[in-house]
C-alpha cells in the first residue's frame, strides 16, 4: 500500500488524460490509498460509490485506488489507521468555487462526529493517524504565522484524546518531523514498520 496524505490530484477534471493517470496508478503492484486534502474536486469525488473496506468507508476510484473517507478507522496489514482529510486553503480568494475550490475542503460536523464515534469504538487507540492538516498544537513548529481553524482545532482535540504511535500529515509543502510524534510529508515517503 501507498498512502497519500491529501491533495491526490488525480480526481480533478475527469479528462481522458486523468483517466489514463488513474489507470497508471491502478496498474502498479501496490494499492494507492489517499485521504482528501483541500485541493480536491469534491463534486467529482462524491460521485464515486461508497463501500466498506477494511473497517471503514471508502470511495473506490479504481480497484486499486481508494479514497479513505473522513473520520474512519481502517485496519491495514494488522495496523489501525484513523483518517481525517480536509484543510483550509490559504489561497481561496484567488480560486473559483466549483472550478478549483470547494467549501467541502472543511470537514462537516457530521464527519467530525463520525470521527469521534469511530475512535470511541476502538477506545481512542490506533497505530497511526493520517490527515492532511495538522493539529493546532503542532502548527507553531511549522510556521508561527499559521492561524488555527476548525480543522486544526478538531485535530488538536483528537491528538489529546487519542493514543497513537505516529501521525502523518501533508498540506504544508515541507518534509519535517514535528512535536507529538507527527511528521509532515510533501515530496518524500517513508516506510511504516511491518507487523511483528
Amino acid at each position: 500500500y501507498v498512502i497519500i496524505c491529501g491533495d491526490f490530484g488525480a480526481v480533478w477534471d475527469g479528462t481522458e488524460e486523468e483517466q489514463k493517470l488513474l489507470d497508471w496508478y491502478n496498474d502498479k503492484p501496490w494499492t494507492t490509498l489517499f485521504c482528501d486534502g483541500n485541493h480536491e474536486n469534491f463534486d467529482l469525488l462524491s460521485k464515486y460509490p461508497v463501500e466498506e473496506w477494511n473497517g471503514g468507508k471508502v470511495h473506490r476510484i479504481r480497484p486499486k485506488v481508494l479514497h479513505l473517507m473522513r473520520g474512519q478507522v481502517f485496519t491495514i496489514e494488522g495496523k489501525t489507521f484513523f483518517v481525517m482529510g480536509g484543510a483550509s486553503s490559504i489561497d481561496k480568494e484567488y480560486r473559483t468555487e466549483g472550478l478549483n475550490w470547494w467549501a467541502e475542503e472543511i470537514p462537516s460536523f457530521r464527519e467530525m462526529d463520525e470521527g469521534f464515534a469511530n475512535l470511541e469504538k476502538v477506545g481512542y487507540k490506533v497505530d497511526y493517524v493520517i490527515t492532511h492538516s495538522a493539529p493546532t498544537t503542532v502548527l507553531t513548529s511549522i510556521n508561527p504565522t499559521y492561524k488555527p481553524d476548525a480543522v486544526t482545532r478538531y485535530l488538536a482535540v483528537i491528538r489529546r484524546m487519542t493514543e497513537y504511535t505516529h501521525w502523518y500529515c501533508g498540506h504544508y509543502h515541507i518534509n519535517k518531523k514535528l512535536p507529538y510524534n507527527c511528521t509532515t510529508i510533501y515530496n518524500a515517503w517513508c516506510r511504516l514498520p511491518k507487523e511483528n
